[in-house]
């Protein structure tokens, strides 16, 4: 059984300019519905994560800060989104679907969040339309369980993950990596366990090159026990503020890979959805929707 973690405030009344990012996420779970590849059952509502599982990354002055609508203009500014209590509880329940999922791939071996991928997010401010940063709650819960289980970050968003690069700088137990367009946000990257900064212009077979050669080889050295991964579309030619430019075809051969090793080696897997901005909605739908096919060819 592949669990789901969506909830239907995911998609979140805002104003128009900054609605575009969050349509995709119902029309995600209604097309996989429509075509049969995920039933009513496989979709689960997550709990929000708690305060407490928040606070083991993030400061108590910032949640404080969030809670009570304290947040000064520019820290609003720097999230991108415009403040809202509903807004933080979203975003409570988004690290809760990664909490949940990471529950759920312990024991089905795969799992996903419709939404998450915050990985802008830092211990102390938001940026970049993240908040909270999930995966970093979630592996950091799981780690409270499980302390000495290596933990590997596969984040292929188009922009690094310097908010979770950040917060696991001195923990050696969890193991950073990104392939993210070198000219795309943030101008300023942290150092990730292992970066590889993308120029524009490369081949979709050099692409796919890289992601294999280096998923098959922290898999060997490292040998995670639990994986996290970012499996962002905005590497898509068709995107908007993507700086690499793939093929869709090559980026569910980049699923495929990624998926299939990590289906070899036995290693549990949370999967959650991180950027897409085509121009056309459709094609942002459909590159995500990929991703689940090829999960559910690969684990069931």
């Amino acid at each position: 059984m592949i669990h789901l973690f969506y909830n239907e405030l995911y998609h979140l009344d805002l104003p128009i300019d900054h609605r575009f990012p969050m349509l995709k996420y119902p029309l995600i779970q209604e097309q996989l519905l429509y075509e049969e590849t995920f039933e009513t059952h496989n979709f689960v509502s997550p709990r929000s994560a708690t305060n407490a599982q928040i606070g083991f990354v993030h400061t108590t002055e910032y949640i404080h800060k969030l809670e009570n609508e304290l947040l000064s203009r520019n820290e609003i500014r720097r999230t991108g989104f415009p403040y809202s209590k509903a807004l933080v509880q979203r975003e409570k329940i988004i690290a809760g679907g990664t909490i949940d999922a990471t529950y759920s791939a312990l024991q089905h071996r795969i799992a996903f969040n419709l939404a998450g991928g915050t990985h802008h997010a830092y211990p102390e401010h938001g940026e970049g339309f993240c908040i909270f940063n999930d995966i970093a709650i979630a592996a950091t819960e799981y780690r409270t369980h499980n302390p000495n289980h290596p933990i590997l970050i596969i984040d292929l968003d188009v922009h690094q993950g310097n908010g979770t690069a950040h917060i696991f700088k001195n923990t050696p137990e969890v193991f950073t990596f990104s392939i993210h367009g070198a000219k795309n946000y943030p101008l300023h990257k942290e150092k990730s366990d292992l970066d590889i900064a993308v120029e524009e212009g490369i081949t979709d077979s050099q692409y796919l090159a890289l992601v294999s050669l280096h998923v098959n080889q922290l898999i060997q050295n490292h040998k995670p026990q639990m994986v996290y991964y970012l499996a962002g579309v905005d590497i898509l030619n068709t995107d908007k503020l993507g700086k690499i430019g793939v093929s869709k075809a090559t980026c569910r051969e980049r699923d495929i890979i990624v998926l299939q090793q990590l289906r070899k080696h036995n290693i549990p897997v949370v999967v959650v959805m991180g950027g897409g901005y085509a121009h056309r909605l459709a094609d942002i739908v459909d590159a995500h929707c990929n991703t689940f096919r090829v999960a559910k060819n690969i684990f069931e």
